[in-house]
């Protein structure tokens, strides 16, 4: 008969590992699990969020208003309850087994002892594959978002390294230090998320060259978009006009070639 394994007492395992483990992040596989114990970090400085919102309010762009995440254990607690939230909506999260003032204790997401890929990187990894194999990957992160949005809630910053495939196929969501919904209407929230998915994995669809497909799908997922986040998205993609104008190589760097490409597949709503 195979060896049974004890029951792990997550609060204890917390308590062991929470400060005194070198990174505030760390993976451990544990008992036939593999466990994740995430600690407070350092608070965040107050300054960034006036630069955000001095620039929301030049580009009138309600979407660009900072969420504030003062670090430490307030992100702590915030990303409990989020992480708990999705679960309870029926959406794919890290189980919270564990918390204390200092950090808390979830479960990988996907088989354990194995890697989990974001999103990001595997859309990255099919570049090679071609068009289609991109555009598979890349519709599969827009659904996932509209998922989110369907279950009346909305994603702290919806890059696509923020998602992941589980093994099942699956897409679910990591990174909750922050709750948008807070700070900003649902509409505006919802509108951030997709445009943070638009800026990490535009330029990969331009790489594969899937952008005139992409274009499409686009055009498609904005028209199941509820009217007030529509109106808010077109707003904030008129305001966007001079990304247009940037140089599609490189030498405004990496960012400004990302923001670039952004607007390309944006600009297919316009």
């Amino acid at each position: 008969m195979p060896a049974s394994h004890t029951p792990i007492d997550y609060d204890a395992f917390l308590r062991a590992h929470v400060l005194s483990q070198p990174h505030s992040v760390m993976r451990y596989d544990q008992e036939g699990e593999t466990l994740w114990v995430k600690r407070a970090g350092a608070l965040n400085p107050r300054w960034r969020y006036r630069v955000l919102a001095a620039l929301a309010r030049v580009f009138k762009m309600p979407v660009l208003s900072p969420v504030p995440n003062p670090g430490g254990r307030v992100a702590v607690a915030t990303e409990v309850r989020r992480l708990r939230d999705f679960s309870a909506r029926g959406l794919r999260a890290p189980q919270v087994l564990a918390t204390n003032e200092d950090g808390f204790v979830m479960r990988h997401l996907g088989a354990a002892g194995q890697a989990t890929p974001s999103l990001g990187n595997e859309l990255q990894e099919a570049i090679p594959r071609g068009a289609n194999a991109v555009l598979a990957l890349w519709k599969q992160g827009l659904q996932a978002i509209a998922k989110v949005h369907k279950a009346g809630t909305t994603l702290s910053q919806a890059f696509a390294r923020n998602l992941v495939r589980c093994p099942d196929g699956v897409i679910g969501y990591i990174d909750f230090e922050d709750d948008p919904t807070a700070h900003l209407p649902l509409p505006v929230c919802q509108v951030r998320d997709a445009l943070c998915y638009v800026h990490s994995t535009a330029w990969i669809l331009e790489q594969a060259h899937a952008m005139p497909e992409a274009r499409k799908h686009w055009q498609a997922w904005v028209q199941t978009l509820q009217p007030e986040a529509r109106e808010v998205l077109q707003q904030s993609i008129a305001r966007m006009a001079w990304a247009g104008r940037l140089p599609t190589d490189r030498k405004l760097g990496r960012d400004g070639q990302r923001i670039r490409m952004a607007f390309e597949l944006l600009r297919a709503d316009v």
